[in-house]
């Protein structure tokens, strides 16, 4: 690991800027704009993204830079970004790891789910994982691979488009119709002239959880992934995760996926919710 120091000192500068406004900020006295701005900061670093620096937490963001010193600054003081010297750019801190681990902690999910999840990837050769969403993404919080080569390079923090994986289909498949309507406005705003096109995918999608319990994507979303996945509803379904099962698309055809695949990943995500729901 490189030897990190000193934060540099921004220059300064007002915190909030009226041209990087979001939509959820207008007219909401109770919104914070300087945390939401932090919390954007750090959604900008991706799976792959070792160190960035102000410039491109700039363009990212599309808040300005003068701004994101002054973020960037007050977030390495607290431990959420660490500045590297020798790269003149910052990386994820231990603080920002914390809440996540503590959530999968604290909710008993990586204990019950992990060895389930284990047993499916060791009995079936494929990938299996478990996500969250975070706005037009699934993001994943645990991954357990097969035994052998590594079928797909995806780990904790990995991140999925929502609308067109299958993992992203089931859980909007595990939402209330009200609640999936206002997520299906966001993607819709998210992706423009695509929309259309995406929806009726999506929809299908939708449809065949109905029929079948799980929802499928054969090279949709990146043309050598395929897999199957289930909603797994936390409490009183208030909470909604998404749980899948893939692997290479020119081994998992759409008729291993709907045969196979997708009943043991149901299954999976059937006895998930089953062992976390704890009526009050």
């Amino acid at each position: 690991m490189k030897r990190t120091t000193s934060i540099p000192m921004p220059a300064d500068t007002a915190l909030v800027s009226a041209d990087a406004a979001r939509p959820a900020e207008d007219g909401d006295r109770n919104f914070v704009t300087a945390l939401a701005r932090g919390v954007e900061l750090l959604r900008a670093f991706g799976p792959d993204d070792d160190f960035l620096g102000n410039a491109e937490l700039s363009r990212r963001t599309g808040i300005p830079r003068p701004t994101v010193s002054r973020l960037t600054y007050t977030l390495a003081s607290l431990g959420y970004l660490v500045y590297v010297e020798a790269q003149e750019k910052y990386r994820i801190g231990q603080a920002a790891m914390l809440p996540a681990q503590r959530y999968l902690s604290g909710a008993g999910i990586r204990d019950i789910a992990q060895p389930l999840m284990q047993s499916l990837a060791f009995a079936t050769g494929c990938t299996v994982a478990l996500a969250a969403p975070d706005r037009h993404d699934m993001v994943y919080l645990e991954v357990c691979q097969p035994r052998g080569a590594l079928v797909m390079r995806l780990t904790p923090g990995s991140r999925l488009p929502m609308a067109t994986s299958a993992i992203g289909k089931a859980w909007l498949a595990g939402l209330t119709s009200d609640r999936r309507g206002a997520v299906f406005a966001e993607l819709e705003r998210h992706h423009g002239a695509r929309w259309a096109s995406i929806r009726t995918k999506l929809e299908r999608g939708l449809r065949e959880h109905a029929r079948r319990g799980f929802c499928m994507a054969h090279a949709e979303w990146d043309r050598s992934v395929s897999g199957a996945a289930a909603p797994v509803s936390l409490a009183d379904g208030s909470e909604v995760l998404s749980i899948n099962i893939g692997g290479a698309s020119t081994r998992l055809s759409p008729e291993i996926l709907e045969g196979n695949l997708g009943p043991r990943i149901r299954e999976l995500a059937d006895a998930l919710a089953a062992r976390l729901w704890r009526p009050g």
